[in-house]
């Protein structure tokens, strides 16, 4: 298991903004093996995914507004996005801006665990499958 990128993979899920597939790429480009890289990328950033969930599961605004920095406006785009896309809209909980937040209103909504594990765990391994692809 890649530590750093799993580590980089967690915290772009969470804190900072997405680093991960920059690592993820120049470890591709160094040579090593794509497969363990991408599963640790991807392990990494559902982790991230779920804390968040768990986030809005908990309700907590106070914690996900001042932790996470995601404000009522992405909520309530995430919101949105939800009532139109429905479950199938986790696919994209991989992408800037809306997918924290989109992962948060999974929790505020209490979307069922498995359903999103397996929704957005498959958005984020054919994200970082994708990039891997495109590098080797």
């Amino acid at each position: 298991m890649d530590w750093a990128l799993f580590a980089s993979a967690f915290l772009s899920a969470t804190l900072l903004p997405g680093s991960s597939e920059a690592l993820l790429l120049l470890k591709l480009a160094e040579g090593h093996a794509w497969v363990p890289l991408v599963l640790a990328a991807t392990a990494g950033n559902l982790l991230g995914s779920l804390l968040t969930y768990g986030m809005g599961l908990a309700g907590n605004t106070a914690l996900h507004s001042r932790w996470l920095r995601i404000d009522e406006h992405g909520v309530s785009r995430a919101e949105a996005w939800f009532r139109q896309w429905g479950l199938p809209s986790l696919l994209l909980a991989w992408l800037p801006v809306v997918g924290d937040p989109l992962c948060l209103v999974a929790g505020l909504l209490r979307v069922r665990f498995i359903p999103f594990v397996v929704l957005v765990g498959t958005g984020k391994l054919a994200r970082y499958g994708f990039l891997a692809w495109l590098i080797h």
